[in-house]
């Protein structure tokens, strides 16, 4: 598991604060983390632990049981592959095998430069232009191992001109 400096321990403090008097805070605050930093690090399950009178392992345990809460910092471009029914039908598996044996990953995996993570997720709401993918706020609709290459080609580019 990763961990976060001082300064990023501070903000998660923060966090916890904005949010622990919530009813059933415990997600509302890894959602907000997650959101800031995005990842769950490492040393801030006991801050979360001690804000709301519950053990470490009980923090870990939401945690792990998600599978959208991640425990290790991603890559600057988090990829979501549709995996619902219609995405399926539409020729998601053929599109998933593409990206994978493109990215050299596979789905909870970050790539060696440290730009892409895949994950899977079980609907994007796109169902009529399946197959889907997300990246970031971005939905692509109709994507296919082509269509794929042309969306990483154009976020390479975009990725370089910010440098």
């Amino acid at each position: 598991m990763a961990v976060i400096n001082e300064q990023g321990l501070q903000q998660i403090a923060e966090i916890i604060k904005q949010h622990q008097m919530l009813a059933g805070a415990m997600l509302p605050i890894l959602h907000a983390i997650q959101n800031s930093v995005a990842f769950i690090p490492d040393n801030a399950m006991p801050l979360i632990a001690k804000a709301l009178n519950v053990s470490r392992a009980e923090v870990h345990g939401v945690v792990s049981f998600y599978h959208h809460f991640r425990t290790e910092k991603p890559g600057n471009h988090v990829i979501e592959v549709c995996r619902g029914e219609s995405c399926q039908a539409m020729g998601s598996r053929t599109l998933e095998r593409a990206i994978k044996s493109k990215l050299a990953i596979d789905y909870h995996q970050t790539s060696s430069d440290q730009q892409y993570t895949l994950e899977p997720v079980y609907c994007l709401g796109n169902c009529a232009c399946s197959p889907a993918i997300r990246i970031g706020d971005d939905i692509h609709g109709e994507v296919d191992p082509g269509k794929f290459e042309q969306i990483l080609d154009a976020l390479t580019t975009y990725s370089l001109e910010l440098k």
